[in-house]
């Protein structure tokens, strides 16, 4: 198989487009595997411009490098084989937007706002690191295994794209039209904003902002992303809040959490009760002391013997009561 630039094995195709070819490629490096695209200049180019076009998408190329944003495709470097560049990047599993359509049809609205405001982070998050979309559209646009909605073709279009405000609003009209498809064009929930992104109604006409909220608002859970703060990951995206996340610890107030529902409270230190168990112990000793005293008075008195089991009887010899053999009193019958 094709080694390119002595790294990158080429496995098989991925896509083929105007631009060029991308293949699956083994990095054998780093031994794993890579998206690597194949830049071709078009047809019935002139032989001394090849060169000038090839330096252009390869300045445009590691301009993408510097986007880092987890809906756009991460570009790793660029690669050089027989003088024309090789774009080196991740490998996103999953279908193309294109593909999921032909394959299963229109998209339900809220799937749809979810794509079209992942894909308008991607465009903004690009234009702010320089290198903007040349037009995107389902091709470009991946719906990744993991749940990602990934977006691919910064800085390798054949033709330079607009600059400036032309360019920011090429791109939301390219994002109408791509809701457009993925909707199948049928009216719904989304009809007013992909009319305003396509500049129908031009006296309310959407900014990115806008669109980026409306999209969100209609994309599952509602959620619009500004409601997660300004906090960034070490990659400078920023953070998404975790499941569960963004309540208090416990009641206002700064009383304990409550527990779950049937849960016992929590149980208390065993202190042992010191007063009343020395109450108890003189009371018993005073009766102990005083029993063993009337004993030993009664010890001396006659009649008296011992009692069951070796005690001596505390009972007097009166009138009535019987002696027994072993000379001990018998109560009175």
């Amino acid at each position: 198989m094709t080694v390119i630039a002595g790294r990158y094995r080429l496995l098989d195709v991925l896509a083929e487009g105007a631009t060029g070819t991308v293949w699956r490629a083994l990095d054998e490096t780093l031994v794993h595997e890579v998206a690597l695209k194949e830049l071709r200049a078009p047809d019935g180019l002139p032989a001394d411009e090849v060169p000038l076009l090839y330096a252009r998408l390869e300045r445009g190329a590691r301009a993408a490098a510097r986007i880092s944003h987890p809906s756009v495709v991460r570009v790793h470097g660029v690669a050089t084989e027989d003088g024309r560049p090789w774009v080196v990047m991740e490998l996103v599993r999953g279908l193309s937007l294109a593909e999921t359509l032909e394959a299963g049809g229109p998209l339900p609205p809220p799937e749809a706002a979810r794509v079209g405001a992942e894909v308008l982070a991607a465009l903004r998050a690009a234009r702010e690191a320089g290198a903007p979309h040349r037009g995107v559209d389902p091709g470009h646009v991946l719906l990744a295994n993991d749940g990602r909605v990934v977006v691919t073709g910064f800085g390798t279009g054949i033709t330079a794209p607009p600059e400036g405000a032309r360019d920011a609003a090429a791109e939301l009209r390219s994002l109408g039209v791509l809701l457009d498809n993925a909707v199948g064009g049928r009216p719904g929930p989304l009809t007013s904003v992909i009319g305003r992104l396509l500049g129908e109604d031009s006296g309310s006409a959407l900014t990115a902002d806008q669109a980026e909220r409306e999209l969100r608002r209609s994309a599952p859970g509602g959620a619009p992303r500004a409601a997660e703060g300004s906090s960034r990951t070490s990659s400078g995206t920023p953070s998404r809040p975790r499941s569960g996340s963004g309540g208090d610890d416990g009641p206002r107030g700064g009383g304990p959490s409550p527990g779950p529902a049937g849960a016992r409270p929590p149980r208390r230190s065993a202190r042992p009760r010191r007063g009343p168990v020395l109450a108890a112990g003189l009371v018993g000793t005073l009766l102990i002391t005083g029993a063993l005293t009337y004993h030993l008075v009664r010890d001396g008195e006659p009649g008296a013997g011992p009692g069951p089991g070796g005690v001596t009887s505390t009972a007097p010899a009166g009138p009535g009561s019987t002696g027994t053999k072993d000379g001990s009193a018998t109560p009175p019958r």
